[in-house]
């Protein structure tokens, strides 16, 4: 039952206002993987994307690299993006290698295990007494980049597929979509989408629920364009006069940011505008959640765990005080609503009785009218 507090305002409705100020002060730790087959402008895309030539500027920070068959590298590179005084620790993880043999059977291992020792190490460093400074490398979102063959996804693309969408928030995405007509493109993704349909793989989908319309129709409108089909480009073209990110062919140019040509601004604004909290939250609460279940189940830690214990006891001991917290305020709520209900009941007795008074009020009134008019007619007799 909601409970206002009338005209007065005790500041509730400033909280908002003050997780704002500490997210901008703290700024935001983001994390991009990108995974796809070479010569699919992976690296160009991310250029594009945050309008920063990372590679320009740093190497490599770390290089990780599992070794199968063959090898499959796995970098990671920093930047700061700052804008109007925000700043996102933006961290990039691309995976050369990928995909780029005869034979890729178990190629995407590394990229899973890359993924599962994110979230141990982060596990781990929670139980450890200092935590400041720790390196979290937990992958907000990953960019499935798909040749845009214009047939269907291949196997490889739907076992990898399957694989990443259980563990972080997974978006595919067509690449170079300049080099495929608009109709093919539409028949893409239809087909895409029922392989995607067909295999239960998990792709990243907004919130369903939505606190205004303007939320709820942009939010359709990512879901009807999901895959992403983008153009990437880190070099300007002139348009009518004005400066475009762009590829110029011998029939036109091909804009980026122009929705006519391709998805990159929706896929810009899922990333950065619109839902790059919600990524990073459902990272948090659910691919990293299930993997601390799933670790400490495999460990064979249950409920008879000392620590599992403690941190159920704590979280017990939490609800006793919430439930008792709110059974104490039902209560006052009730006492309110009985005194209401007395007060409301005294009210409609009055009302009652004065009504009844009003009502032989009128009668006398009536009677006496009677009488005077019989009055006046015996006289003029």
């Amino acid at each position: 039952m909601a409970v206002t507090t009338g005209t007065q305002h005790v500041g509730i409705a400033n909280l908002p206002n003050q997780r704002h100020r500490i997210v901008s002060r703290k700024g935001a730790n983001f994390t991009v993987m990108v995974v796809g087959e070479s010569g699919l402008g992976k690296t160009t895309f991310v250029n594009t994307l945050f309008t920063t030539l990372l590679r320009e500027y740093k190497k490599p920070e770390h290089r990780f690299q599992k070794q199968l068959e063959r090898t499959v590298q796995i970098d990671v590179v920093r930047a700061e993006i700052e804008e109007k005084g925000f700043n996102v620790r933006l961290t990039v993880i691309d995976t050369p290698g990928f995909g780029d043999y005869v034979n890729n059977q178990d190629c995407w291992v590394p990229i899973v295990e890359f993924l599962d020792e994110q979230h141990h190490g982060y596990m781990t460093g929670e139980g450890k007494a200092h935590r400041k400074g720790a390196d979290d490398l937990r992958v907000h979102v990953c960019l499935y980049f798909i040749q845009p063959t214009g047939h269907t996804l291949k196997p490889l693309d739907i076992e990898v597929m399957k694989q990443l969408g259980t563990r972080v928030n997974l978006i595919p995405v067509i690449a170079k979509a300049d080099t495929i007509t608009p109709a093919d493109l539409l028949t893409f993704k239809d087909r895409i989408r029922d392989v995607i349909s067909a295999h239960n793989i998990n792709v990243y989908s907004p919130p369903a629920h939505s606190d205004d319309e303007d939320s709820a129709r942009r939010n359709a409108s990512i879901l009807s364009a999901m895959p992403f089909s983008v153009i990437a480009s880190e070099t300007d073209v002139v348009v009518d006069g004005q400066k475009v990110r762009g590829r110029q062919y011998l029939w036109g140019v091909a804009e980026v940011e122009n929705e006519n040509h391709c998805d990159f601004k929706k896929l810009r604004n899922l990333l950065v505008r619109t839902h790059m909290h919600d990524l990073i939250s459902s990272t948090e609460e659910n691919h990293y959640e299930n993997y601390r279940i799933n670790r400490l189940t495999s460990e064979g830690r249950s409920d008879d765990d000392p620590a599992v214990r403690a941190r159920k006891g704590l979280e017990a001991k939490m609800k006793e005080e919430e439930d008792a917290l709110r059974k104490r305020f039902t209560e006052q709520v009730r006492m309110e609503e009985n005194r209401f209900r007395q007060w409301e009941q005294r009210l409609i007795a009055e009302r009652d009785r004065l009504n009844k008074d009003l009502e032989s009020q009128h009668r006398q009134v009536k009677v006496m009218e009677e009488e005077i008019e019989e009055y006046i007619s015996q006289r003029k007799k």
